[in-house]
């Protein structure tokens, strides 16, 4: 057990740091959060050097292994791709903020979220989300249905989606299993949360805006037009390609070919390449595309894929006997750990939990015996775990890392967002919790 203190430590200080007067600052460095990263990992590689003497390095080369060479790199190739090439598309305009044209805003971040990514359908539309509501002063509830929606529950449909469903993708997860068995649940929360907020922006939020305001709305308006949508529109659909097809560990469709190691990252690291060259500089420069937001992801989760060896290693042996065994428990458990923790570590650790409770089968192999009870029983728990991970990371700030993103850009904007505690009390937990309530209700009996 004390070999998990390196993870919950690095977790800690993710959710803390930023909250703390006297390390905020220093927090926001990405070299002091690699720092960080980087010397709770080394320790957990020693712990597995020192009580695995016998093996002399290689308990502690085979952790890293796995924990970088199978599964961080094809987490942070794949986010950054999807960053970078999203980074060249600009979405620029003034429309009139009414509720229904920023609930169209919502809608359409809902669906792009589970094609381009979280990350990627955020970064494209917070800007012109917020450039539209600028003559606006009632505007902090709309960025926090944003976050809501785009970048947490609207990117539940592909592994591409949000964080935790790639890490379920490389442990075997087939492409479309999620688009197959959560696209009613995604309807349906994402459809209650855009009703709710353009009710509460209609009869509540927009009365209360001045007449002066309003009319400085409808006519200062500018056409919205896109620009560098080609050659990144293709690029993205590349990226999407690459992630189904190129899996190393199946055959390509309809050949007994299997794509080499890293054939996949290679492909979307070449269509980051042309993006970089061939789109334009003048959009990346208007939308202050930088590398700071993916850079930090990776500081970090260099980390976090080390330090979490242990857990899972634990979970793997003592899974079955944690009392953790109905889907009502796999989705509070996860999505409670997934609010206050990194989303992507937490829905892994729960997959594993789920693996383990079946005696020599993996969960995945159970979900192939369509129709037998066992498939539908391992079915239901991967969508707990599924809708826990991708769904209550909108709970707070910390638990994805585009909610705080999305924060970031609104108050260097002028927008006066919540506080940590603030976004919880006011907004996740009188809103979104009682959505959750109802869906868990619905589709995880």
């Amino acid at each position: 057990m004390f070999a998990v203190i390196p993870f919950i430590a690095l977790l800690g200080a993710i959710a803390v740091f930023p909250l703390l007067g006297f390390t905020a600052h220093w927090w926001e460095s990405n070299r002091n959060r690699f720092l960080v990263a980087v010397i709770l990992a080394g320790i957990t590689l020693l712990y597995y050097a020192v009580m695995y003497v016998e093996a002399g390095f290689g308990a502690a080369l085979t952790r890293l292994d796995h924990a970088i060479l199978k599964e961080y790199i094809p987490f942070i190739v794949l986010l950054f791709s999807l960053y970078v090439i999203s980074g060249g598309i600009r979405i620029e305009g003034d429309m009139a903020a009414h509720p229904g044209t920023n609930a169209v805003f919502l809608m359409v971040g809902g669906l792009l979220a589970s094609f381009i990514g979280t990350t990627g359908a955020a970064m494209l539309l917070v800007r012109p989300l917020i450039e539209t509501n600028k003559e606006r002063k009632y505007v902090q509830h709309t960025v926090v249905f944003f976050i809501f929606v785009v970048c947490n529950c609207g990117g539940l449909l592909l592994p591409i989606g949000d964080p935790p469903l790639f890490l379920g993708y490389l442990e075997g997860v087939d492409f479309l299993w999620t688009m197959r068995n959560l696209w009613m649940p995604w309807l349906m929360v994402n459809t209650t949360l855009i009703v709710m907020f353009y009710l509460a922006d209609k009869f509540y939020f927009y009365p209360k805006e001045t007449v002066s305001d309003v009319a400085r709305d409808e006519t200062e308006i500018t056409p919205l037009r896109i620009r560098g949508l080609m050659p990144n529109a293709l690029l993205l659909i590349g990226v999407i390609l690459s992630v189904a097809l190129l899996d190393p560990q199946k055959p390509f469709p309809g050949t007994d070919w299997h794509p080499f190691v890293y054939l996949r990252e290679v492909v979307q690291l070449v269509l980051v390449g042309l993006s970089l060259a061939l789109g334009s500089q003048a959009v990346r420069s208007d939308n202050k595309f930088n590398y700071h937001a993916i850079v930090e992801v990776a500081a970090l989760f260099v980390g976090i894929f080390i330090c979490m060896q242990p857990a899972l290693e634990l979970l793997n042996l003592h899974g079955p006997t944690l009392g953790i065994d109905t889907p009502q428990k796999f989705f509070w458990i996860t999505g409670s750990l997934s609010a206050v923790l990194d989303n992507a570590p937490t829905y892994l650790v729960f997959f594993r939990t789920a693996d383990a409770q079946y005696t020599g089968h993996k969960l995945v192999e159970m979900l192939h015996h369509v129709g037998s009870p066992d498939a539908v029983e391992a079915s239901i728990k991967l969508m707990a775990i599924s809708l826990g991970a991708v769904f209550m990371g909108a709970m707070t700030y910390i638990g994805n890392g585009p909610n705080f993103m999305v924060r970031a850009i609104a108050e260097e904007s002028g927008v006066r967002m919540p506080s940590f505690f603030g976004y919880v009390l006011f907004y996740s937990v009188p809103i979104l919790l009682p959505v959750m309530i109802v869906m868990s209700l619905i589709f995880l009996r």
